[in-house]
């Protein structure tokens, strides 16, 4: 399969993005030996800061390799930005609505074309206090196990120090410096040709984003947590919190009342 065209919209693009990218981080870009030359296949990214996309298509604009990311189908809608978007083949994610399955399609034909399609497999910025890698979702999963194409585990940090997750200003100075590491392919196989179960895709995230995780210890230099955090599971956990104060506070009112 032939690689997918740079093209108008993804050198304008660049032109737009490089400058600002090289003045704010330095960089420190490692694996790009394990982004395949041909071919498609996905990568799976983690995401820690809204600056993050644009440094790390910034790193495989580099390999030659230009990817298509799934993106909110809001951001198609907005003028220039909407443009870009639908010029350089970004595919749209129409969340709870009867289009949701249309980026898993469009994904998998893009694969099958021989292109590129990075994956944010946390869904959102990750909410674990020290910015490692969250329980994913199984888009990923579904796209690698469909088409059996090579997963690109790739881990990034210090896009997160210049704009840290959910902050409104940057932290300019002193200059940060954008690490990015990809590894060798995540071996899938034992999932090949078993029932795209909700357990399997669950299984095959979970592997997944232990590659992801593995590459951001060896760019940390520290080890991750055992268990990932698990946004679900934090909620639960509120709702029993709060419930748990109200009822205290319930019967804290009610003793004061006797």
């Amino acid at each position: 399969m032939p690689r997918r065209r740079i093209g108008f919209w993804y050198r304008f693009a660049a032109v737009i993005c490089k400058p600002p990218l090289v003045v704010l981080i330095k960089r420190d870009w490692r694996g790009m030996e394990h982004i395949p030359a041909e071919g498609g296949f996905i990568t799976v990214v983690n995401h820690n800061s809204h600056v993050d996309p644009f440094a790390y298509a910034h790193y495989q604009y580099n390999t030659g390799r230009v990817p298509r990311f799934l993106a909110k189908s809001g951001l198609f809608k907005k003028g220039l930005v909407g443009a870009a978007m639908r010029g350089t083949g970004q595919i749209p994610v129409y969340r709870e609505s009867t289009d949701a399955l249309s980026a898993f399609r469009a994904a998998i034909d893009a694969v099958e074309r021989g292109e590129c399609v990075a994956f944010y497999p946390e869904g959102t910025l990750t909410r674990d206090p020290d910015g490692w890698p969250m329980t994913g979702k199984t888009g990923a999963a579904r796209v690698a196990l469909q088409t059996r194409c090579p997963v690109i585990p790739v881990a990034q940090w210090g896009a997160n120090e210049l704009l840290p997750p959910y902050a409104k200003k940057p932290n300019l100075f002193p200059r940060k410096t954008h690490h990015v590491l990809a590894g060798p392919p995540v071996d899938l196989s034992r999932f090949y040709g078993k029932e795209m179960t909700p357990d399997v895709l669950k299984e095959a995230t979970e592997v997944i984003m232990a590659a992801i995780t593995r590459l951001l210890e060896e760019i940390r230099g520290e080890k991750a947590p055992e268990t990932p955090y698990d946004p679900r599971r934090e909620r639960i956990e509120q709702r029993r919190r709060t419930q748990a104060q109200a009822q205290a506070r319930g019967r804290q009112t009610e003793g004061q009342t006797k």
